[in-house]
């Protein structure tokens, strides 16, 4: 598999993008990762991966989304943006997620990549807005990736995003980014509507087919105004995407992305690990995008790295959530998490003001965290780079003991199977 896909992306790529991805992300972002490591063992968080939220708005509506992007527009502002990122390249930083709303909304977003050669920028977009002009410009600039969200088939597509012919046009924007030779992905959010056309392996050659060099999946999660609980899926689903995952691969030539498992297949949460948190579009630091409430923004003028450092209320968030869960604690524990925002008096930072009493109406459901469901990564290539470079980092010391008890409440909370399925071929085993 390896070999092929290097072969593939060899061919395909531009070689200024190569270029840019294996120094400023590949050997970087691994240097990053070890000062994180060792700031870790004093005691000291500052995340080597920071995802920036840069604007609100979008030209989609998308089922289940959890930005105000029917607000007036509110972005952080172009300098704001420089001086943020060279603080954090200052203490060793060399990757930032960028998303929204739409980032390609954001007038000034080439400017951004533009001041930051050393910098590589992985950018979340649905397509839409990537001209044949814009694909151009992001090969010249060689130091980002569009990640291309994609939620299935044509129809199952248009009903998600809320809009007609949206699959086409995404479509054509991935298609830009692939002739101009941009290192590119394709995100999908798995649910109950798509999972049957997403995991496949006909989907996973049909991406290649189109020149696409990852694809990252993530699953849905019931958060926001809208939360959608239907769309969920159920924990046997969730077993199945982390199957897939690991099983493709080991087979296709195409890199997939997940967030969520170690190389031992535990789940864990990059929040809690410390390795990533968000920034808002009103520059508030967050601890992770579905977390909307901060005390803290990247406007303090202390400096970035004495303000994530010195905060107790991403401190606490990290420490009581790896106390309680593997898993998402917003899914599992919502209590938990409304406690810690009353308890540090952590204003909304949503546009629409209506964060608490999303929390408030949650019931927690499981998670990622499904004790006794561990599927271990068997590609070496994966499993290597995961051992060293995205583990727990020790975030779960003490919750091994919590196992037998999710296990019991996780039980509690399973829904009755398909009619049509026996329970034991629909349902995972969970040890208790």
């Amino acid at each position: 598999m390896f070999p092929a896909l290097a072969y593939r992306t060899l061919r395909s790529a531009h070689p200024r993008c190569l270029w840019k991805f294996a120094w400023n992300f590949g050997l970087k972002g691994l240097l990053s990762v070890e000062r994180f490591k060792r700031r870790v063992k004093r005691g000291e968080y500052f995340p080597p991966f920071l995802y920036l939220s840069i604007l609100n708005s979008c030209n989609l509506r998308c089922q289940g989304c959890w930005v105000d992007v029917e607000a007036p527009r509110t972005a952080i502002d172009l300098p704001t943006l420089n001086r943020t990122i060279a603080d954090a390249k200052a203490h060793g930083n060399s990757f930032f997620g960028i998303l929204g709303g739409e980032p390609f909304m954001y007038p000034e977003i080439l400017d951004l990549l533009a001041a930051h050669p050393d910098c590589y920028f992985q950018i979340f977009t649905n397509g839409q807005l990537i001209t044949e002009k814009t694909a151009r410009r992001l090969r010249a600039l060689g130091n980002a990736t569009p990640l291309i969200s994609i939620e299935g088939t044509e129809t199952v597509s248009d009903e998600r995003r809320g809009k007609p012919e949206v699959f086409q046009r995404t479509l054509r924007g991935l298609e830009h980014c692939v002739k101009q030779g941009l290192l590119t992905g394709v995100a999908t959010s798995v649910c109950q509507s798509n999972i049957d056309d997403l995991l496949t392996e006909s989907w996973l050659r049909d991406l290649i087919a189109r020149g696409v060099h990852y694809v990252w999946y993530h699953t849905y999660r019931p958060v926001g105004p809208v939360m959608n609980p239907q769309l969920a899926l159920r924990p046997d689903q969730l077993v199945r995407v982390r199957k897939f995952v690991v099983e493709m691969r080991a087979k296709v030539p195409i890199a997939i992305i997940d967030a969520y498992y170690d190389h031992q297949g535990q789940a864990l949460c990059p929040m809690v690990t410390g390795i990533s948190h968000h920034v808002s579009p009103r520059g508030d630091i967050e601890p992770c995008p579905i977390i909307q409430f901060a005390t803290e923004s990247i406007r303090d003028p202390r400096g970035l790295y004495a303000t994530f450092r010195d905060s107790k209320f991403l401190s606490d968030f990290r420490t009581l959530s790896g106390r309680h869960t593997r898993g998402c604690v917003v899914l599992e524990r919502p209590d938990l998490v409304l406690d810690l925002v009353r308890q540090h008096g952590a204003r909304d930072t949503t546009l629409r003001g209506t964060a608490v009493a999303e929390l408030q109406a949650m019931k927690p459901r499981f998670s990622q965290w499904l004790p006794g469901e561990e599927v271990p990564e068997t590609h070496w290539m994966y499993s290597l780079s995961k051992r060293f470079w995205f583990s727990d980092f020790g975030a779960y010391r003490n919750v091994e003991h919590q196992a037998e008890a999710h296990a019991r409440d996780l039980q509690r909370q399973l829904p009755p199977p398909p009619a049509s399925t026996p329970r034991n071929a629909s349902q995972p085993t969970v040890v208790t």
